[in-house]
Formats: structure tokens, C-alpha cells, sequence
């Protein structure tokens, strides 16, 4: 199986012995395959990395390591990359209210960018002349892993074994346990992949049109006799930085205490059906308790206390912003062009969002903050006004709609006029 398996595209296989070789591991069948062939068959020094986004516990962490070394990696490094992901990414999809075709909070494809720019990062960092990822051929993260690789460490190889030799699940296991690699072979009924922006959930519900996936299959269930509760949320310039008057030294840690309120609501579940960047469609499910939470809060506050134009041109940005980010452009200029004014239309969005908490729902209730321009100083809206008079807006009225007036008149003499 080994040599069938090396000899699957058809050439003779190069031994690069001592060649450097950056592995993206995750400690799954994929990159665990990855790790034993590139080292045992292609003769390369593998130095493995796994970047935690927030989805991996220290017991986690030093599990996969374990397992690294098992396959017979040189080193292998853990880059804790949560508040550089939160830094790089997060804080804009927060000041975007991103949501991809209005539902989906860009969970999974934000965090493999981050992923990709910190392992381009340890490549370099590692003198690497080739880097290896554990993509197959029909998904986003192949592109979005080449195109970062490609622009940030150009010149270094790109491997793909599992995309490259077409290699079914069964052929990975056969392989693995060849070689004497113990671990689980199980597949799980569902994949899960977590992060500190969402989990997503696949399984056979997912890989049709129709169907939900069942209440067992959500990573993070309703607790039993919750409660409905209210909770207060502290924004400082966009930024979460306090839940229910506790402060946080840094926004991802706001996030994390806030998923630890909410999750048990079984709020933030839905089924994301998008374009793929390869050009077809799929469904995947998510759940993304704090996301949605943060997001709904976030430009809630916005509308009260950022002008009608601000609103509308952030929209139309915020979607190009999350489309290009989706499609793994993380790089392009173009992006910190958007989160320059990103940062800029954040200046006065400072306040206090209040929510209430029911199983499976929640509701933005208000907010409070010092540059609210809801203010009865200025008129009540449906009964009284104080800035200006009924004159004003006669007067105002005529001008407003004057060019339409126009239009209208011109019409109406063309029609009027003998044919």
C-alpha cells in the first residue's frame, strides 16, 4: 500500500532528505497521514505547527503534540494565535456586522486565514523550503492556504499529498496503519471545528438541500431549566470590552466569557448554504452563540449613534469586506483601505447594549451611550420637534423633491402635446 500510494502521480517519488518542511497539523487524518508519508516516504524534515484560533484546550494541545512526535516529526510547534486572530480579523467582521448572505458570521473561513498567515509566518521563521497542508481538492481551504502561502513565502514549495494523489479516507487508514500508527480511525457522524468566532457542524443533513441537523448533533446543547436572563454588553469604539460590568484586559477574552454565558441558550444555530470559491454550492451548519450576540448588539448601537450615510456606506463595504474575506483575499490592499475606515467609523460607537436571553433566542432590548443621536433635544419622532419649524420643512420638502417634481412636469407636457 505504501509504494502504491507514492506512486500515485505517476513519477518517481523525490527523496529530499533533510529538506525543511512546514506542516499546517491539526492532529486529524488528513495531516497525520501528511506528517508520516512527507517524512517516511518523501524523506523531508517535517517541523509541524498547529494554531489554536481558540478551538483547542491545553490538554488538546498536548495531545496533538504527543501524537506530532509519534508520527516522527523533528519539532512541532503550538502558536497560540487567539488575540492576533481576534487583532487581524475578528475585530473587523465585529465592525462590518459581517454576516455572509445575512446569516453566516464567517466562522471556519476567517480562522483558516489566520491559520495560514501564521504558519506562512513559522515557514519563514523556520527557513522552510516547502510548506504542506492537508486540503483535499474540493473545498475553500485550498485556495485560501496557496494564496497566502504564495504571496507570503513565494519560492517555497507548496505540498499537498491528500489533494494531489486524490487519496479516499480509506486509503489514508490502510496507509497509517502500515506504518504502525495508533489512533482514532472512527469517523464521527459529525465534523466539528471550533474556534473563538463559531463552530461549524457537517454531516449527512448538511450534504443535501433539505434537512436540520438533529438536536444531538449541536456541539453545545440547551441546559436543562435555564433561565431567560439579562445581560449588559460595554462597547469602547466597536470593541467589546466588558460583559455585565466586568471588564476584560482584551476583546477575545470579552468573547470567550461571553460564550460561556450564552452557549447554553442554544442561541446562534443555523445552516449557512454559500457559494464555494471553487464555484459550487454547499450547506454547512454553525453554531455561534457570542457571534450573533455581539454582532445584533454591535449594530444596534451603530444605528443609534452613527449617521444615516455612515450606515449605508458601511453596509455596502462590510459585504465586499466579508465576500473577499470568504474568498481567502485577506490580502489584498483593498482590505486595509476598508478596515481604515472601518476603524474610523468606530470613533463614537461607545455605550452599553442591553440583551435579554431566552432558550433558542435573544433580543436586543436598548442601548445607552453618550453620542446616542435619539436625543429629545431634537424632536420626538411621530410627535414634536425643536430644531426647527413647520415653515423649515415646507420649505425643505419643496427642495427635496424638486428635480422629481420636475421630471414629472416634463412628462406630463410630452404627453399632452399632439402627435
Amino acid at each position: 500500500m505504501a509504494k502504491d500510494i507514492t506512486d500515485r502521480l505517476g513519477r518517481e517519488v523525490k527523496v529530499l532528505k533533510g529538506t525543511i518542511l512546514v506542516l499546517g497539523f491539526s492532529g486529524g487524518l488528513d495531516t497525520s497521514f501528511c506528517a508520516k508519508y512527507l517524512s517516511a516516504e518523501r524523506g523531508y524534515e517535517v517541523h509541524s505547527v498547529i494554531v489554536n484560533t481558540g478551538g483547542f484546550s491545553k490538554n488538546d494541545l498536548d495531545d496533538i503534540e504527543a501524537h506530532a512526535y509519534r508520527l516522527g516529526v523533528t519539532t512541532h510547534t503550538s502558536i497560540d494565535a487567539v488575540e492576533d486572530y481576534y487583532n487581524s480579523i475578528v475585530k473587523f467582521l465585529v465592525f462590518g456586522n459581517v454576516l455572509k448572505n445575512n446569516t453566516y458570521p464567517l466562522s471556519v473561513s476567517a480562522e483558516r486565514l489566520s491559520q495560514a498567515l501564521n504558519i506562512a509566518a513559522h515557514a519563514k521563521k523556520m527557513g522552510a523550503a516547502a510548506v504542506a497542508h492537508g486540503s483535499t481538492g474540493a473545498g475553500n481551504d485550498q485556495v485560501r492556504f496557496d494564496m497566502i502561502f504564495n504571496t507570503l513565502i513565494p519560492g517555497v514549495e507548496i505540498i499537498t499529498p491528500i489533494r494531489d494523489m486524490k487519496l479516499s479516507r480509506e486509503e489514508e487508514i490502510v496507509y497509517l496503519k502500515e506504518k504502525g500508527v495508533a489512533m482514532n480511525f472512527e469517523k464521527s457522524a459529525y465534523s466539528i471545528n471550533k474556534g473563538l468566532w463559531g463552530t461549524s457542524v457537517g454531516g449527512k443533513e448538511t450534504l443535501t438541500s433539505n434537512g436540520m441537523l438533529p438536536e444531538e448533533a449541536w456541539p453545545t446543547q440547551l441546559k436543562k431549566d435555564i433561565q431567560p436572563q439579562s445581560i449588559t454588553l460595554g462597547f469602547e469604539k466597536g470593541e467589546l470590552i466588558g460583559v455585565n460590568k466586568q471588564s476584560f484586559d482584551h476583546p477575545s477574552k470579552a468573547i470567550q466569557h461571553l460564550q460561556e454565558i450564552v452557549s447554553g441558550y442554544a442561541i446562534g444555530r443555523d445552516i449557512h448554504v454559500g457559494d464555494t470559491i471553487i464555484g459550487i454550492k454547499g450547506r454547512v451548519g454553525f453554531e455561534a452563540a457570542a457571534p450573533m450576540v455581539i454582532i445584533k448588539a454591535h449594530h444596534a448601537l451603530e444605528k443609534h449613534v452613527l449617521t444615516k450615510w455612515q450606515l449605508n456606506l458601511k453596509d455596502q463595504l462590510a459585504q465586499f469586506y466579508g465576500n473577499w474575506l470568504h474568498e481567502g483575499q485577506i490580502m489584498d490592499p483593498a482590505m486595509r483601505d476598508i478596515e481604515a475606515f472601518f476603524i474610523n467609523s468606530q470613533q463614537n460607537v461607545t455605550g452599553e447594549v442591553f440583551v435579554e436571553l431566552y432558550p433558542y433566542r435573544f433580543i436586543v432590548t436598548g442601548i445607552s451611550s453618550p453620542f446616542d443621536l435619539m436625543s429629545s433635544r431634537f424632536g420626538t419622532y411621530g410627535e414634536m420637534n425643536n430644531g426647527w419649524t413647520g415653515e423649515d420643512v415646507r420649505g425643505f420638502s419643496k427642495i427635496f423633491g424638486n428635480q422629481t417634481g420636475i421630471y414629472h412636469l416634463i412628462q406630463a407636457d410630452n404627453e399632452n402635446k399632439p402627435s
